[in-house]
């Protein structure tokens, strides 16, 4: 048996990120992953979707996918050749608590992701219905596509596919689309892309599907059915829990993950679980931070990572982003807080980018004290909402914000605008 410092089971963006930064922390790093390097978010999530958001035609979108995908997977992989990092291309399996494959080790980190979690309705086996990766390995544009599902990969697809020229109708169970994001914005989003011609069909509940044709229960309990070519899948995902765990003796559920302490520590001392697989925040760049500070306890180093502000983005068109609760969420607390909003229509880049659609609201604590949250749809909402998450880490309020000199003519300029 083989010894080394750390065992890291997975290298996707949490695994890869975490013996990255063990190994500069003079750490002896085996890395185990039975696939491609770079996980589902490089290979056959974030990645390649956002490829398919830039470009224009579903044609390109193959093309420039073919190309990035390897290129950042080869970079990857250079990552993974630091001389303190072992890569072995295998499925890293436990015989015991501290041994994985040929190896062990006191630390372990499980960073195995996450699956597509299916729908258990009648005909969801058809060849018709695909995963967001089955939808991404299509080869033709399908005329008609079905999208059960309005969350971030339902919303961020029924986007695209709009835009390519496809037929796109969304079926949701829940009231309203993106649960995590404020129903304000969600539902101004979703009027947007419904103004462009996507069907929403929002309180409706999938019963059957049989030879393309999706069944469903509207909210006023009668049954309506829509044909599509293709069928996509967008229900979320589930911690992808493996069956040899069960012979390490830690704590874990196979529909919410394994359970982890603060340093994402599991219930058997020197064994971690970070990034989907825990089920905490099924974010890429969560799992990096996670796996981050799980090196930094291992090797007894303190940080300031705050995992209780962590932003979000949806890549439609327009954009959306968050970080924050809603103030929805807000309300329902009993929390003392102030909504203040802008809107893009206001903002002279936007106009001059032809971009007014968009607005952003900002809850802080009463008098524009502290800023709690940040909800925006519009152009660049993942990059304004990341400024604002650094000044909620900051424990700023919004006079800083206000304070703080934008350049003009920029769409950060409505960050200052809200009233």
């Amino acid at each position: 048996m083989k010894e080394t410092d750390l065992i890291i089971i997975g290298a996707g963006p949490g695994g890869y990120r975490a013996a990255e930064y063990a190994a500069k922390q003079g750490l002896k790093v085996v890395v185990f992953e039975g696939a491609e390097v770079g996980g589902t978010c490089l290979n056959v999530g974030c990645i390649p979707t956002k490829t398919y958001v830039h470009s224009a035609s579903f044609s390109e979108a193959r093309e420039r996918m073919a190309q990035v995908v390897p290129q950042l997977r080869s970079g990857v992989e250079g990552i993974l050749s630091h001389p303190n990092i072992t890569l072995i291309r295998e499925k890293g399996i436990f015989s015991a608590a501290h041994t994985v494959g040929d190896y062990t080790a006191p630390n372990i980190i499980i960073a195995t992701g996450s699956d597509s979690k299916p729908i258990p309705v009648p005909g969801i086996d058809s060849p018709k219905v695909v995963d967001s990766t089955g939808l991404l390995s299509l080869d033709t544009l399908p005329k008609r596509l079905c999208i059960i599902g309005a969350g971030v990969i339902g919303m961020e697809f029924a986007s695209v596919f709009h835009r390519f020229g496809s037929e796109v109708t969304v079926i949701e169970f829940l009231k309203e689309c993106l649960p995590a994001l404020d129903s304000d914005i969600a539902k101004r989003l979703r009027k947007q892309m419904e103004k462009e011609g996507i069907t929403f069909n929002m309180q409706c509940g999938v019963k059957q599907i049989a030879d393309g044709e999706v069944f469903f229960e509207n909210k006023k309990g009668q049954t309506e059915s829509v044909e599509a070519d293709v069928i996509l899948v967008a229900t979320g995902r589930k911690p992808r829990v493996q069956s040899d765990f069960a012979c390490v003796g830690f704590d874990y559920d196979e529909r919410k993950g394994i359970a982890v302490n603060e340093h994402f520590e599991t219930t058997v001392s020197g064994i971690y679980a970070i990034g989907d697989v825990n089920g905490r925040q099924m974010l890429a760049h969560a799992a990096e931070m996670q796996g981050i500070h799980a090196v930094n306890h291992i090797i007894g180093k303190e940080d300031n990572i705050r995992f209780d502000i962590m932003p979000a983005a949806i890549f439609t068109s327009p954009e959306a982003a968050c970080v924050g609760p809603a103030e929805d969420w807000l309300k329902e607390q009993g929390t003392a807080f102030e909504c203040h909003k802008s809107f893009y229509r206001a903002n002279g880049k936007a106009l001059a980018m032809g971009e007014t659609e968009g607005m952003v609201k900002l809850c802080t604590e009463p008098g524009e004290g502290r800023i709690l949250s940040a909800h925006i749809f519009g152009a660049h909402a993942a990059d304004l909402v990341q400024e604002v998450t650094a000044f909620i880490t900051l424990g700023a309020t919004l006079r800083q914000l206000r304070e703080t000199v934008h350049i003009h003519p920029t769409l950060s300029e409505v960050l200052i605008e809200v009233n």
